[in-house]
């Protein structure tokens, strides 16, 4: 039954060779056939409830359609999701620093943007204090608020986590939905957070342009993380001393504990912070779009593996270099076609899995994974019978696949299937290299982690201090989250063949094991099975 696909595959994979799959696709060009499509200027950067987003939806349904997949969400392939959509007008909201000697105005953009990721009340005038990261974990024996009154207080914290604290645990105490409860809990109205410029993605100047962006949340207001805060702000850390002034402490004194792994301070800011802010709300609707290739086992085609990756990007905001649309090639373009190719790999391999294999094509993740929350929270199919999510975003194809970062490698024994499937292909297979990056919770796998699925995500790998480490970050730096992430770039084509080939491989082992994967007894994540 295996024996058409895995030979494909291998054939893909193997490092040396230019065997082609059953359909002649190892070069990668349906996968750039995909991208071509998605990232065209006409769908206007993908942005959650547009046009350009419709659009994306119906083709990738139409390609489901062809690979001989199923419908499977509510409305045919479709689930429409509610969002509650806001955008700031700045030219009537402002921000300061009250202090002894007066009122200090701080320029929107170049000192700290508000962030509509909190739905802000209208004014706020409040205390600030220093807490650290931020962060409090009973497990982890950490608490950054232990001692302090910060009722009714803004918070301000650094970036970051104590190296103390394994990376995935560390991530997860840094997620939206932990730092929202705990800033609930220690009764915090408001937020101040400051990137360590060491684990900066984008340069400051360059993400600031985004506050002007529309930012959602989930229609349903329980489903909103950050309720209960009045007032969300990024500062530019070369400002931050701006900040600090007449505390006693020093933004680069703060680094330097950070950078050294030492404890950071705890104290009060001798001012407070003075917001004024004009919203703009609107309600809109996006889509998830969702496929099922049904399994062949009576026993087992009740149980579902999904693989998910984001079809949404960030749309038309402010011009660079002239260019204003933000056409998201690499991020997420390039996972969607991943999926669409995996889709049509099995297809034409033949081969009958076990287990249904759960396509989705999930909106709104770069306004917070919210397309998979509600998923995750209102799946299509029986919650019980989701066995395990692989998810792939901005996967990265710049250099030949000799390696795979499997995110997640130690938390479940799907990591051990990920390792194994790489390994017989003569792939290297990495843990996270950066988890200062957080990235086991940024992406859309962490939506079903918190549902107590076993989850990875995948990227093509790097090693430390390799010239693909540097084409890397050389990407992030130039073209996240920019207009030149855009078909006018250098992609290895032959690469993403390779990448879409192991995940289809690793579908295929997931859906074909007899137990379902679990968590290993090691993984904080594992509270989340019940």
């Amino acid at each position: 039954m295996k024996n058409r696909m895995i030979g494909a595959l291998l054939a893909v994979l193997g490092a040396a060779s230019t065997a082609p799959l059953a359909s002649g696709e190892s070069d990668g060009s349906r996968w750039w056939s995909h991208v071509a499509f998605l990232a065209d200027d006409r769908l206007e950067g993908r942005d959650t409830g547009s046009e350009g987003h419709r659009k994306a939806a119906e083709y990738v349904a139409r390609e489901f359609e062809k690979a001989g997949l199923k419908p499977a969400g509510t409305d045919g392939y479709l689930q429409p999701v509610k969002f509650r959509s806001k955008q700031i007008d700045e030219a009537h909201s402002s921000l300061s620093l009250v202090g002894r000697d007066g009122e200090e105005p701080l320029a929107l953009g170049p000192d700290a943007v508000i962030s509509l990721r909190v739905d802000p009340a209208s004014s706020i005038e409040a205390d600030l204090v220093f807490v650290g990261h931020g962060l409090a974990n009973e497990e982890a024996g950490y608490d950054d608020f232990k001692g302090l009154d910060v009722r009714g207080k803004v918070v301000i914290y650094l970036s970051g986590a104590p190296s103390s604290i394994p990376g995935p645990l560390a991530a997860h105490m840094q997620s939206s939905g932990e730092r929202g409860a705990v800033l609930r809990r220690v009764g915090a109205i408001g937020v101040v957070s400051i990137q360590n410029p060491k684990n900066m993605d984008i340069p400051w100047e360059r993400s600031s342009l985004a506050r002007l962006m529309p930012s959602m949340s989930l229609a349903d207001p329980s489903m909103d993380d950050n309720r209960g805060l009045s007032i969300g702000v990024a500062f530019n850390p070369a400002k931050a001393d701006k900040l600090l002034a007449g505390s006693g402490h020093t933004f680069a004194e703060i680094l330097e504990a950070a950078d050294a792994h030492k404890p950071l301070p705890h104290f009060a800011i001798p001012k407070k912070l003075k917001a004024t802010v004009a919203v703009k709300r609107v309600e809109v609707e996006s889509q998830n779009v969702a496929a099922v290739l049904p399994g062949s086992d009576p026993a087992l085609r009740g149980e579902y593996v999904v693989f998910t990756a984001h079809l949404d990007h960030i749309g038309v905001g402010q011009p660079i270099n002239g260019d204003p649309i933000y056409n998201g090639a690499m991020d997420n373009a390039s996972g969607i076609a991943a999926m669409l190719d995996v889709a049509a790999m099995l297809k034409e391999s033949g081969t009958k899995l076990r287990r249904s294999v759960l396509f989705v094509a999930v909106t709104g993740e770069e306004k917070g994974l919210l397309g998979s929350k509600f998923f995750a929270s209102f799946p299509t199919v029986d919650p019980k019978s989701i066995v395990a999510d692989i998810n792939t975003d901005m996967f990265l194809p710049l250099y030949p696949m000799k390696r795979v970062t499997i995110y997640g490698l130690d938390e479940s024994d799907l990591g051990d299937e990920a390792a194994a499937v790489a390994r017989s292909v003569g792939i290297s297979p990495d843990p996270d290299p950066e988890p200062k990056r957080n990235i086991f919770i940024r992406s859309d796998q962490y939506s079903f982690i918190r549902r107590g699925i076993p989850s990875l995500a995948l990227k093509i790998g790097f090693v430390k201090g390799s010239p693909e480490e540097q084409l890397s970050k050389k990407w992030l730096t130039e073209r996240y989250h920019a207009p030149s992430d855009d078909l006018n770039q250098p992609v290895d084509r032959k690469a993403a063949a390779a990448f879409d080939a192991y995940v289809a491989r690793l579908l295929e082992r997931v859906a074909n094991r007899e137990a379902r994967p679990r968590w290993k007894d090691s993984s904080f994540f594992k509270r989340f099975a019940g």
